[in-house]
């Protein structure tokens, strides 16, 4: 039996999905996650840290290079091989969940939102 992964939180996917472009800082990260949420999903800098420091133990983000900015330390992160690996496994996750109950909207009768 495999273990399968588990599933990232919808911060951690966005996260990632931040980062296909190439590396970002943490106010970066927070900006493109809720430019492809459409301002939906904002992450609170806890959040952020957090997560990247959940995803840096994962291995799906690497911290890289640090510059100040008036006098404060700005580190970007950049998605791993593993990371993009992960990320594209929970798109198809959530994909094929998606299919999975409008596929049995229709077969109810019911128009899918």
């Amino acid at each position: 039996m495999t273990r399968q992964s588990p599933s990232l939180t919808e911060a951690q996917y966005f996260i990632l999905a931040a980062l296909l472009d190439g590396p970002l800082h943490g106010y970066g990260i927070v900006k493109a996650a809720e430019r492809a949420t459409d301002g939906r999903l904002r992450i609170a800098v806890g959040t952020l840290y957090g997560a990247l420091e959940r995803l840096e133990r994962a291995g799906y983000v690497t911290p890289g290079d640090e510059e100040i900015v008036d006098g404060r330390a700005r580190r970007y992160y950049r998605l791993t091989e593993d990371g993009g690996g992960a990320l594209d496994r929970e798109a198809l996750r959530m994909r094929q969940a998606a299919a999975l109950v409008l596929g049995r909207a229709r077969e109810a009768g019911a128009a899918p939102a």
